[in-house]
């Protein structure tokens, strides 16, 4: 551990990311593409004798402490990444916003008076604030690619099934997946790269082979893209033409699937989520009657009530959106629309007009959900002076070419800086 430099505890109390360090939780392996770097998890992953709260004091207080680490934890583990803490979240990864009653709210570095984004707030609050290069992550309907768009940082998806939710808190299982949150798009493939393929680890291990950017090209979509706020449109859509020039590949326009077919699919989405988190936690909060903030009481309550008779429609939904993609946009190639709807409101911001702002970016983040897809979030666009990012999906397993743009799009993040 000596080569390794820890967060300084005055750090990361400023920052409000942690529930419990900066201290050493696991320590990493010796050798490995991650020896020598610190993380945080989510406070949904287990870690070897720790408690997990999953953003709530009556889940901390209900939980055994962890027999083993989840298995994307100890991926990272074994590559070489020591964890130093466990970052906050919204309570059971039931939120897009970021806030928390009980364990309050991670700041976001670009503008302590606005949401860090959820549910990974703390992972990305690590990241943004510098605390960490890199974070672990969850997204269930937006929970790594909404906080790395408010906070200007990167994010992704994987794709559904790819990285093992052993050993993690779960929320939809239909829709969960393993993310990961960087503070570059370098350190965005370094760290996803050993989750995707768990590596032998070693001195002789063979370095991963990097893929080209996306040969296809970029489609935007402008139908997607139209559901975002009219500022933030523009700003994505501009930022997407220079990530195409700088990456010299072809950018075309095209409607995914039109607004009512788009609507349909969030309906969709709803309609197999909230029955599920349901089937998933229903018995534990009937039991426990845990204290829920305001927002997640309702939305569970909600989910209590919701009807089960159609959780087919995202079965259905997700085959036209692997159709729909498969005819929109070529082979090797990516889509291309904002990653929330605008930028991070602010905290105090009522109650209907976050339910609006959540309703409206659901209706883009859904999207890679219904279709298992991998998802990335690039900090390459302002609204006045307030990060919103560009979300580029790909076809399901196609996390490494995303990646590959995610490393590109460095040179255009250093160059926006050096404008700044």
């Amino acid at each position: 551990m000596s080569d390794v430099d820890l967060p300084e505890a005055a750090a990361a109390a400023a920052t409000g990311a942690l529930r419990v360090g900066p201290s050493v939780l696991v320590i990493g392996a010796e050798t490995g593409p991650l020896a020598g770097t610190v993380t945080v998890t989510k406070d949904l992953f287990d870690i070897e004798g720790q408690r997990i709260a999953a953003g709530n004091p009556d889940w901390l207080a209900d939980a055994e402490p962890a027999a083993a680490n989840a298995v994307a934890v100890q991926r990272w583990v074994d590559a070489g990444a020591t964890v130093v803490g466990i970052s906050h979240t919204d309570e059971l990864a039931f939120s897009l916003s970021g806030t928390n009653v009980h364990y309050g709210t991670p700041r976001n570095p670009r503008d302590p008076e606005r949401i860090p984004g959820g549910s990974s707030s703390g992972s990305a609050a690590a990241v943004a604030s510098g605390l960490v290069e890199y974070a672990l992550a969850t997204d269930t309907g937006g929970s790594t690619r909404v906080p790395a768009s408010y906070s200007g940082i990167f994010g992704i998806r994987t794709t559904h099934g790819r990285v093992p939710m052993t050993g993690v808190v779960p929320l939809a299982p239909r829709f969960d997946t393993v993310g990961v949150l960087a503070d570059s798009g370098a350190m965005l493939e370094r760290a996803t790269r050993v989750l995707l393929e768990a590596p032998e680890i070693g001195a002789d291990a063979e370095e991963p082979v990097s893929p080209a950017p996306p040969v296809g090209g970029i489609v935007l979509a402008e139908d997607v893209l139209a559901r975002a706020e009219p500022d933030t449109a523009a700003v994505v859509a501009a930022a997407i033409g220079r990530l195409a020039a700088a990456l010299e590949v072809d950018l075309g326009t095209a409607d995914l699937a039109g607004a009512e077919i788009l609507g349909r699919w969030r309906s969709a989405f709803m309609a197999r989520q909230m029955p599920e988190i349901w089937q998933t936690h229903g018995d534990w909060v009937t039991r426990r009657q845990p204290a829920f903030g305001p927002g997640v009481a309702t939305r569970m309550n909600d989910a209590r009530a919701a009807a089960t008779d159609g959780m087919h429609l995202a079965d259905e939904a997700r085959d036209e959106v692997l159709a729909r993609l498969q005819a929109v946009v070529p082979e090797g190639g990516v889509l291309a629309f904002a990653a929330a709807s605008g930028p991070a409101p602010l905290i105090d911001l009522d109650a209907e007009a976050k339910g609006s702002l959540r309703g409206r970016t659901i209706a883009m983040t859904c999207i890679a959900g219904l279709g298992g897809l991998p998802a990335v979030s690039l900090p390459l666009a302002e609204v006045d002076g307030l990060p919103v990012g560009v979300c580029l999906v790909a076809r399901p397993g196609e996390d490494e070419l995303l990646l590959a743009v995610a490393r590109e799009a460095d040179a255009l993040v250093a160059r926006a800086a050096s404008f700044a």
